[in-house]
């Protein structure tokens, strides 16, 4: 088969098209590789190209060399990705064609091989094992033409053999499905059989690559029935996700964003019941700190959120959120979390009005409170935050002035150490330990 698409002859730029010169010149083999041939065949415009070649490594940096290309990211030189970058302009990753030798199922030692079929062997899906040359021509070793034409994900060859070479393909599995096929329920049996025999084995994989992977899951396409599915299949405990996952809210909320493009931290707080499980989860996937705060923000304010309110009472209620003091910090704003929680509960009208709005700057600065009782150690702090909080209170509108007047109203200096120490103590707690 021969692909002549549009998408096909948008990929080569006069930089593509460079680097097939100097192939050709030198008497390299060089394919298109992996994921841009499954999209390709799709009718889908690939986000990026990778290249695959029977050129080592080595023969690779000496032919740059040779020609004045500058390469980068010497480290994927081991693995045998050797990074160009051609005309000051576009980068190309190119891997010389490889075989596992040595798998202990998270990461492989390779050895180098001029066997297109032999490389392709070596790939977990059929749909990512086909190669397409620079005239259109598919090369196609597993069936994965086949497959991508029914809609149907596959292992290369053995299912449980290639899952215990690297666990995480499991994870794989079910992205490509979403990626792939064309109705939530079409899973071949024995592919499930060998997933459930084999979760165990995600275990030993680290919670960075698993989070890669999840994230692009829920956010796909049947992530509900996928995500249900994958606790079925006994992922669960592996991934950080409990016994007591809430799948039933998330199938809610995934279906009510669908069209509003939430975050996948967004999502997945949906299966969380407390801030304890979000903390679980970060324990086991390593969450940004962004991300962590995020689904606490979620967890947190969701049931309020979604509560019947006049339109007016909502806006004022998100617009206040936008200033949550979360980390007990005046000028704190919150207006992305608070975006993200309106999502979660399907507000698509006050989401846009929410993101285009231009939140007021809280107009008081520690230089103006002169009182000197107001400026000893800590009281400083949580003098600004009951200040921020009357502003916030008056919907923006109290004056520098109003504000300064109002400290008189505040309690003794000695209660609000007191304040401030159980806040601190509030917001930053500990963890929860784990067996």
């Amino acid at each position: 088969m021969k692909l002549d698409s549009p998408e096909f002859h948008s990929l080569f730029t006069a930089e593509l098209l460079e680097v097939k010169r100097l192939f050709d010149k030198h008497q390299y083999e060089i394919r298109i590789a992996g994921g841009a041939v499954r999209d390709l065949l799709m009718g889908v415009q690939p986000g990026d190209i990778d290249l695959a070649t029977t050129a080592t490594p080595e023969q690779m940096m000496d032919m740059f060399n040779e020609e004045n290309v500058r390469m980068l990211n010497k480290r994927g030189e081991k693995h045998g990705t050797v990074t160009c970058r051609i005309n000051d302009a576009e980068n190309f990753e190119i891997t010389t064609l490889r075989v596992d030798v040595v798998c202990d199922g998270r990461r492989a030692e390779v050895e180098f091989t001029t066997d297109w079929m032999v490389d392709a062997n070596r790939r977990d899906l059929t749909v990512n094992a086909m190669f397409l040359g620079f005239d259109g021509t598919v090369f196609d070793y597993f069936g994965g033409l086949d497959d991508i034409e029914k809609r149907r994900v596959a292992f290369v060859g053995d299912a449980e053999k290639r899952i215990q070479e690297d666990y995480l393909r499991i994870l794989r599995y079910f992205r490509f499905y979403g990626r792939v096929a064309d109705a939530p329920d079409k899973h071949e049996e024995s592919t499930l059989e060998a997933i459930r025999k084999n979760a165990k084995g995600l275990s030993g994989i680290s919670g960075e690559r698993i989070w890669v992977e999840l994230k692009k899951i829920v956010v796909g396409r049947h992530a509900d029935s996928l995500l249900r599915l994958m606790l079925d299949c006994g992922i669960g405990p592996y991934i950080g996700l409990g016994s007591d996952a809430n799948i039933e809210e998330f199938c809610r909320v995934y279906l009510r964003s669908k069209n509003l493009k939430p975050e996948p931290m967004t999502l997945l707080s949906a299966v969380l019941n407390s801030e304890d499980e979000v903390y679980r989860l970060d324990d086991r996937l390593k969450l940004s700190s962004n991300e962590r705060i995020l689904s606490i923000f979620i967890v947190l304010h969701r049931d309020e959120a979604i509560m019947p309110r006049e339109e007016e009472a909502n806006e004022r209620y998100f617009k206040r959120l936008c200033f949550e003091p979360f980390m007990l910090k005046a000028e704190h704003t919150s207006k992305q979390r608070a975006c993200e929680l309106l999502k979660y509960i399907g507000n698509e009208e006050l989401a846009k009005e929410l993101e285009q709005w231009v939140p007021p700057i809280f107009p008081v600065r520690g230089t103006m409170i002169v009182e000197e009782k107001y400026r000893k150690g800590p009281i400083m702090s949580i003098v600004l935050l009951k200040l921020f909080e009357k502003w916030r209170d008056s919907d923006f509108k109290l004056t520098v002035e109003e504000l300064l007047d109002s400290l008189e109203d505040l309690p003794s200096p000695e209660t609000l150490r007191l304040e401030y120490s159980n806040s601190r103590k509030k917001l930053r707690r500990k963890k929860p330990r784990h067996s």
